[in-house]
């Protein structure tokens, strides 16, 4: 078979990861198909050396472009495809000349962009994204809760939909930070105190607010009990120049010697960061997968987590789980996680396992069924069988 993969967002922080590892392993597992990856060369760039079963088609033009969109359609039909993988959640018609396979990491936005299109504008975006997913000849989601979401929100049946976990980054899977390496964040961020940890986007829906206002609360709990006099808060992320509200959360709530906003953090040091950090807070509000939990959770550091949406399904009992709407229950969490020895071990210990449960090799085997099933659906015969996928 010859597939497509739509690559146009590598660059993109989310997506972009998803993008590299799947292509990454399918040019390990599979070297029957043919994958032509179509986006910028630059970008393709990104991905590494790749086998001779897997090749750039130039496509330079943005994707939420009329111009973009019809070229695609023209590389598609040109080359003769026979089967399009599109990595994440798309409003355009497809009007593909093959079966077309889409992966859905969350619908965040069908849930909370009341406020930033019309009426008529959302009710157009959930019309045209629901027909793309109901012509697409399969959809994978990332996890069950993603699933459940696609299912009840657009109407789609759920044997059409798979699900293939997302998984860590393999530059998080090299074991514990080194002294040298901690001394790294030491000199260069000079980060020389213990602290706690968040990692993501600032948006309202990660709840970053309230982690602030726990922390606070925490604060003040420690100071009674004389334990972490030099505690920090350390959240690494987006710039926050451009949320005013979390530095007005900061002063209002005293804690302004004691929050630091790093902004973006290369992988090679995050991975000291979360080595490094006492706890990882991480009371996300929604979440279709939610990674940064299982990167820590790789570097045994104890996570606090919310009870909702995907992430009890990702984190499993190796997690201390609070409801993110309650500040006092996440700052009880933290302090349990923080002080409690017993249950500091029992985590790391069941970190371990939790995150072996996760893998890419794992996750491409379930999208090359999904690709099996799609193309012989589409067919109207019984799926082909992929040979040789060692």
């Amino acid at each position: 078979m010859k597939i497509a993969i739509d690559v146009r967002r590598v660059s993109d922080f989310g997506v972009g990861t998803y993008i590299r590892n799947v292509v990454r392993t399918l040019g390990r597992l599979d070297h029957e198909n043919e994958y032509l990856l179509i986006g910028s060369p630059v970008s393709v760039s990104e991905i590494g050396p790749l086998p001779g079963n897997v090749r750039n088609i130039s496509l330079l033009r943005r994707e939420l472009s009329l111009p973009g969109w019809m070229e695609f359609r023209k590389a598609v039909r040109q080359h003769r495809c026979d089967l399009v993988h599109i990595p994440h959640l798309v409003w355009l018609p497809r009007a593909l000349s093959c079966p077309y396979v889409i992966t859905v990491h969350d619908v965040l936005e069908h849930l909370v962009s009341s406020g930033q299109k019309s009426g008529v504008k959302r009710f157009l975006h959930f019309q045209l994204t629901r027909r793309a997913l109901q012509r697409a000849a399969r959809i994978v989601a990332v996890s069950q809760f993603t699933r459940q979401e696609v299912r009840h929100l657009f109407s789609i049946p759920q044997g059409k939909i798979d699900v293939a976990y997302n998984a860590l980054d393999e530059r998080f899977l090299h074991g514990h930070a080194t002294e040298a390496e901690k001394l790294i964040i030491a000199e260069r961020y000079q980060v020389n105190y213990p602290f706690l940890l968040y990692v993501g986007r600032v948006s309202a829906h990660k709840n970053v607010v309230r982690i602030i206002e726990a922390f606070s609360a925490l604060k003040t709990e420690l100071a009674k009990e004389c334990q972490y006099p030099d505690l920090k808060l350390i959240i690494i992320g987006d710039d926050v120049s451009s949320h005013p509200d979390l530095r007005r959360t900061v002063r209002r709530s005293g804690v302004g010697r004691d929050v630091r906003f790093l902004g973006f953090v290369p992988i090679d040091i995050l991975r000291i960061f979360y080595d490094a950090a006492k706890v990882f807070v991480f009371p996300s509000l929604y979440e279709g997968f939610g990674l940064p939990p299982l990167e820590a959770m790789a570097h045994g550091t104890p996570v606090v987590t919310s009870n909702t949406s995907s992430l009890p399904e990702v984190v499993g009992d190796a997690a201390v789980l609070v409801n993110p709407e309650n500040v006092f229950e996440i700052m009880r969490g933290i302090h349990s996680a923080l002080l409690d020895p017993i249950l500091r071990a029992g985590m790391k210990r069941r970190s371990v396992a939790q995150v072996a449960k996760f893998s890419w090799e794992a996750s491409v085997r379930q999208l090359l069924k999904t690709y099996r099933m799609a193309a012989g659906s589409a067919a109207g015969k019984p799926p082909p069988l992929f040979e040789r996928v060692t």
